[in-house]
């Protein structure tokens, strides 16, 4: 009991201080915190017994649900090994080790959780393209029974290359991995399944595949009319790949010096 107090107290001040904007003060008995962020608004006072005191009880269960970013029930990252067996494997290294989305994010990789039930009518799905000018809007299933040339075609997604527009895949129905390379050219496997949208920006080396279920469909969007041309890496004298390299590599690297 005694170990499972101070591993809760352990938890709840790593994620106050890094994650949650608060104010802070602990001492022996308790752990005193003033809240800026939703759903812990306001003052609250966990003690090591269990009671409290202010407007708040905070338990580890509800603290680290509040903290769960919901994007990665529909999406999650993780480095890959280098194993060269199928494709279509997980390709997770030994232990696993994944990656947030906010930091998929610094590589210029954005992402939504979207409600693919009502995609027709969804409000936040209309702002997000009204405010990337996403007026092109087409549909691509890719498995055995809808494709022609099937493991000719997944295998051709699996080369690496990069666009020079974004690259919107919002996922429908099923699921599939895409993989980009990190600042060190270490390959990143995201998986999207069903309500996840992902954007690419222009310039990124990256790949695709269908996983073990062989079924993913998948909204396409594009600003303007759509432009599909992969270049195969190496296509680095491109303007769309330098200016990526300027604006999500180099300057990485030079904040970090």
């Amino acid at each position: 009991m005694m170990r499972d107090r101070q591993l809760f107290f352990g938890l709840l001040l790593i994620l106050t201080f890094v994650s949650l904007h608060k104010l802070c003060y602990c001492d022996d008995q308790t752990v005193s915190c003033e809240s800026f962020d939703e759903p812990f608004g306001g003052s609250w006072i966990v003690s090591k017994n269990g009671d409290y005191e202010g407007n708040k009880r905070i338990t580890k269960t509800t603290l680290v649900e509040a903290l769960k970013d919901e994007r990665e029930d529909v999406i999650q990252a993780w480095y890959m090994d280098d194993n060269q067996e199928d494709q279509r494997l997980p390709h997770h290294k030994d232990p696993k080790e994944f990656l947030s989305l906010d930091k998929l994010a610094e590589l210029g990789v954005l992402s939504w959780r979207l409600d693919a039930d009502h995609y027709e009518t969804d409000e936040e799905l209309k702002k997000i393209r009204e405010s990337g000018g996403y007026s092109y809007m087409d549909f691509c299933e890719v498995c055995p029974e809808k494709l022609q040339n099937y493991e000719e075609k997944v295998k051709s997604f699996f080369e690496e290359h990069l666009h020079t527009d974004e690259e919107i895949r919002y996922c429908v129905a099923g699921s599939g991995y895409f993989d980009v390379r990190d600042r060190n050219e270490a390959w990143i496997r995201v998986w999207v399944k069903k309500g996840g949208m992902i954007v690419f920006p222009a310039g990124i080396y990256h790949r695709f595949t269908v996983d073990s279920d062989n079924y993913i469909k998948a909204m396409r969007l594009f600003a303007g009319g759509p432009v599909w041309t992969p270049y195969n890496r190496p296509h680095d004298h491109l303007p769309a790949r330098k200016e990526y390299v300027d604006n999500f590599v180099n300057k990485a690297f030079n904040a970090s010096a």
